[in-house]
C-alpha cells in the first residue's frame, strides 16, 4: 500500500494522511523571492484553486499563513466594514468559532444558535434578514466536522443572495472533496485549508473571493498580519510574493497535492472515493453494533460521529490506544449532549483501509470480551 510508510493512518478531519510524494515534495528548500517559487508554484496554485472553485469569471484567490482558523479570522476581520453586521449560522464548534472571532474583533453580529445535530431553518434565517436591515453579511460552515453534518449550502446561499447580502462560506473540510461551484452558489468569500480534502500538509489556508467584493475591503482589516486584502494585493502586484515569510515547504507540498488531485480524476473522483469510504465505514460499524449520531441523510462523506458503547467497561482512551497500536488514529467526540467519537475517511485513505479498520475495531472491542 502506498501509505504503508506512515506510522498510522490519520482518520481525522485534518491534518490527514498524505501520500509519500506529497511528503517528499518538502525535501527541497525554496527562496521566497525567486520566480521559481512565486511564479511557478504560488501563482499556479492560485490559478488552479480558482479553476477548481468555479467556472464563472470574476473570482480570485489569496493564500494566508497559519491554520484554517487564521484564514477565517482574516476573512471576517477584513471583509466586515465598520458599519456592517454579521449573521452567523452556528450548529457546531466551527460555527461557534466564527461568532467568537466576531466577538473578539468587536464586530456587530448575531448568532443563530442551533444544536450540533440541527440543520439551519430557512424560514428563521429569512425572517431575521427581513427584520434586521443592518445585517450585511452571512457566515456558515459547509461541513461541520463537530458531527460530520453537511449543511444545505445551496438553499442558504440562494436565500442570502436573494436579500443581496454577502455570503461567507467556511468550506474548510469540504472544498476539494465535495463538488461545488462558488459562482453558481453565489458565494462571495470561501475559506479552506491546505491540510484538508486537497490532501496537503498544515501551514496555510486560502480564500477564494469575488474580485469586486475583495476590492471593496481595502483599509478595513483589523489586523496587520491577517489583512486579507493587503496579502492579495501584494500577491497580485508581485507575481505571488507573500507579504511576510511564506511557509515554502507546505506550499510546495500543496502544489504536489493539487497535481495528485488532478491525476485522481478531479473533485468528482475524489468525492466518490470519500463517499464509498464513508459507506463502508458506516455499514461496518453498524454490523459491529455501533450507532451513528446523525441520520444518513445529514452525513457528509468527510467524518462520521458514532455513539460510544454504553457498556461500563468501555473507555475511549483505551479504545484509541489499542487502535493506534494497530495503525489507526481516530478522533474524540465534540458534541455537548452526546457521548461519541468520530472517524474520518479523507486523505490518502482507500476502501481497503476502511475494511482493515473495521477488522481492527472488531479485534479491539474489549468491552464485549469483558462481558462474555
Amino acid at each position: 500500500m502506498e501509505n504503508s510508510t506512515n506510522q498510522y493512518l490519520l482518520l481525522t478531519p485534518g491534518p490527514l494522511t498524505t501520500t509519500r510524494t506529497v511528503r517528499e515534495a518538502m525535501l527541497k528548500d525554496w527562496c521566497t523571492w525567486d520566480d521559481d517559487y512565486n511564479k511557478e508554484i504560488v501563482e499556479v496554485i492560485r490559478t488552479k484553486l480558482v479553476t477548481l472553485a468555479t467556472h464563472h469569471q470574476g473570482y480570485t484567490s489569496v493564500l494566508m499563513q497559519g491554520s484554517g482558523s487564521a484564514s477565517v479570522e482574516a476573512t471576517i476581520g477584513t471583509v466586515m466594514p465598520a458599519n456592517g453586521k454579521l449573521l452567523v449560522i452556528n450548529n457546531g464548534a466551527y460555527g461557534q468559532r466564527i461568532g467568537q472571532i466576531a466577538q473578539y474583533l468587536k464586530i456587530d453580529h448575531h448568532v443563530i444558535e442551533l444544536s450540533e445535530v440541527e440543520q439551519p431553518d430557512l424560514e428563521h434565517i429569512a425572517a431575521l434578514l427581513d427584520s434586521d436591515s443592518t445585517i450585511t453579511h452571512v457566515a456558515m460552515v459547509h461541513c461541520e466536522t463537530t458531527t460530520g453534518m453537511l449543511n444545505p449550502i445551496e438553499a442558504v446561499c440562494k436565500l442570502v443572495k436573494s436579500r443581496n447580502k454577502i455570503m461567507i462560506l467556511d468550506a474548510m473540510s469540504s472544498f476539494g472533496g465535495i463538488p461545488m461551484d462558488l459562482g453558481e452558489l453565489g458565494v462571495d468569500f470561501m475559506i479552506s485549508s491546505a491540510n484538508k480534502c486537497i490532501q496537503g500538509v498544515p501551514g496555510f489556508g486560502f480564500v477564494i473571493a469575488k474580485t469586486d467584493e475583495l476590492l471593496k475591503c481595502q483599509g478595513q482589516a483589523r489586523s496587520l498580519s491577517l489583512d486579507l486584502y493587503d496579502q492579495w494585493d501584494c500577491m497580485e502586484k508581485n507575481h505571488g510574493k507573500w507579504r511576510f515569510t511564506s511557509p515554502t515547504h507546505t506550499v510546495r507540498a500543496f502544489y504536489q497535492a493539487m497535481l495528485e488531485l488532478e491525476q485522481e480524476g478531479g473533485v468528482a473522483a475524489r468525492y466518490q472515493r470519500y463517499v464509498t469510504n464513508q459507506r463502508i465505514l458506516v455499514e461496518g460499524m453498524e454490523t459491529l453494533g455501533f450507532r451513528c449520531l446523525l441520520p444518513q441523510s445529514l452525513h457528509s462523506p468527510i467524518i462520521t460521529s458514532f455513539y460510544s458503547p454504553s457498556d461500563t467497561d468501555y473507555d475511549f482512551k483505551h479504545f484509541y490506544s489499542l487502535l493506534k497500536a494497530q495503525g489507526f488514529v481516530i478522533y474524540p467526540g465534540k458534541v455537548s449532549n452526546a457521548d461519541c467519537f468520530r472517524i474520518g475517511n479523507i486523505g490518502d485513505v482507500h476502501n481497503d483501509d476502511i475494511y482493515r479498520l473495521i477488522d481492527a475495531i472488531r479485534r479491539t472491542m474489549f468491552w464485549q470480551k469483558a462481558a462474555s
